[in-house]
């Protein structure tokens, strides 16, 4: 067993156990983790400080993770799938789900309602994906997503990226992976040797705290980097963990360091069971204030929100945002006017 299968192995996934750890009551654990699943590995585990620092807040399960009414699905993700597992919402590029597990079940997933739930909504036949891309020659862009694409063991991964290589209208792969975040010992030799047989390959990763930048991670993020692979990275805002400037500037200047592009701070999305971590929109924008001028052009990243309804992902800029209302008004890339409701 390599030393990231131990990790996922020893995983804290029974609220009792994680309890015991911490010397607390085990029954609110366990009324969340019914419904979401939980599970930390050993690695991140030990990043954590206290109960409530920031790193605690991203994985430990909270009560008011039940209590909020947004949609499980409010990007439509499952009415934009054409075949099972495949979501298709620009004309160019597809998000393949490959997998429905991740090293560590982040607490503000925005596929709560599935990740670690069961295969829904999830590629079991690959075939049928693949088939699904070969036949629409204007997707030129295939992004591998779940769950985490490199929990899969590499001879299975090396399948799916061989029979997206084959594809001659398919000009670049991405992945989305947190395992350089939470599970660096995924990041093997023979894991960058795969991958760079598929270039050009991106990997985005998600770091959303300087705390997560540590030797383990950096090291991880070398070692892709070494192999060619491009690394960019997608923050999540959230309140408690990120949501000041100095934190922020902190971490994008940190990422830059162990050769990480910021790429996108993403305003949370209206997900069931994560309206504990929404942070106000006037605070994401004076974030972006902070940050503009204050540090490189290198680590300012865009400041996006994926509108609900699969309207796609929109940039917000300080200046050039409209308020009516209690609504927000956005201009979708396709020209459409969305009003995004503030809760």
């Amino acid at each position: 067993m390599t030393s990231w299968e131990k990790q996922i192995a020893a995983a804290v996934t029974d609220p009792a156990e994680l309890a015991d750890h911490f010397g607390v009551d085990a029954a609110p654990l366990h009324a969340v983790t019914a419904r979401y699943p939980m599970r930390i590995t050993p690695y991140y585990l030990s990043l954590l400080t206290s109960l409530s620092d920031p790193i605690a807040r991203q994985c430990l399960p909270d009560l008011r993770e039940l209590v909020d009414d947004y949609s499980p699905d409010p990007l439509d993700e499952e009415s934009l799938s054409p075949v099972p597992g495949l979501i298709h919402r620009y004309p160019d590029r597809v998000v393949w789900l490959v997998s429905n597990a991740c090293a560590v079940y982040c607490r503000f997933c925005m596929r709560k309602r599935q990740v670690g739930c069961g295969a829904t909504s999830v590629s079991l036949k690959p075939d049928d994906a693949l088939a699904y891309i070969r036949s629409n020659p204007q997707i030129r862009d295939v992004i591998l997503s779940g769950g985490d694409p490199l929990l899969l063991p590499d001879d299975a991964l090396a399948h799916l990226l061989d029979g997206i290589k084959a594809i001659p209208h398919v000009e670049i792969i991405r992945i989305n992976s947190r395992v350089p975040v939470t599970l660096p010992q995924r990041v093997t030799p023979a894991l960058t040797r795969l991958l760079r047989r598929y270039q050009p390959l991106y990997l985005n990763t998600h770091f959303n705290h300087p705390r997560e930048v540590t030797p383990e991670s950096s090291r991880a993020c070398a070692r892709l980097a070494d192999a060619g692979i491009a690394l960019g990275n997608q923050t999540v805002l959230l309140q408690g963990v990120n949501d000041d400037p100095l934190v922020m500037k902190e971490l994008m200047q940190r990422l830059l360091t162990i050769r990480v592009k910021p790429y996108y701070i993403h305003q949370l999305d209206l997900v069931r069971g994560t309206g504990h971590f929404r942070v106000p929109l006037v605070t994401g924008l004076a974030i972006m204030r902070g940050l503009r001028s204050h540090t490189s052009g290198m680590a300012t990243p865009y400041y996006v929100i994926d509108l609900p309804g699969g309207k796609g992902k929109v940039p917000l800029v300080p200046e050039q945002v409209r308020w009516q209302g209690d609504s927000l008004i956005i201009t979708t890339y396709q020209g459409e006017t969305v009003a995004y409701p503030l809760p």
